[in-house]
């Protein structure tokens, strides 16, 4: 089973693939911190994600998307621009019939940490030792990204080596 793990964002945007496999630990297949430039219209950057987003779906055909569920900050005018870039990512998603799945920073903090208020460093001090990685990861997107997918496998039931999904 094939998880899409995106950290959502619009200028940089942490992309995984996390394979579950029975009775063998999670594994990342493949990770990268997908950036857009600052010197291209929004609405292009909005469709080069998609584009990547498209790409990374043809390719390595996952089942199901992880996202991030986006938290209300001060910055008004990065959490619109964030939320429009998210909103392409789960349309290009749901275009390629991936069932859906979002979780809260707490809920991914709690997956990978056990614990909700862990701070950056303690996720990044997890993630390697719950998942096969084999390749360096170059950027806190990637490994964030990584997280939102091991949160994803830890959350949704397992059948047979294969997961259950529900809708929410």
């Amino acid at each position: 089973m094939r998880i899409l793990a995106i950290d959502p964002g619009f200028e940089r945007v942490g992309i995984a693939i996390i394979e579950k496999t029975f009775l063998q630990k999670d594994k990342l297949v493949y990770s990268e911190c997908f950036k857009t430039s600052a010197k291209i219209l929004f609405s292009e950057r909005l469709k080069n994600i998609g584009i990547e987003v498209e790409r990374v779906i043809k390719k390595y055909k996952p089942k199901a998307l992880a996202i991030e569920k986006l938290y209300f900050t001060t910055n008004q005018k990065t959490v619109m621009g964030v939320s429009e870039a998210r909103g392409v990512m789960v349309y290009s998603a749901s275009r390629n019939n991936l069932d859906i799945f979002e979780y809260t920073p707490p809920q991914i903090k709690v997956a990978v940490t056990g614990y909700g208020k862990a701070d950056k460093r303690m996720v990044m001090d997890m993630v390697p030792k719950l998942i096969d990685i084999e390749k360096g990861v170059n950027s806190d997107d990637e490994l964030d990204a990584i997280a939102i997918g091991i949160t994803c496998l830890a959350c949704e039931k397992l059948s047979t080596g294969e997961m259950v999904l529900q809708r929410k």
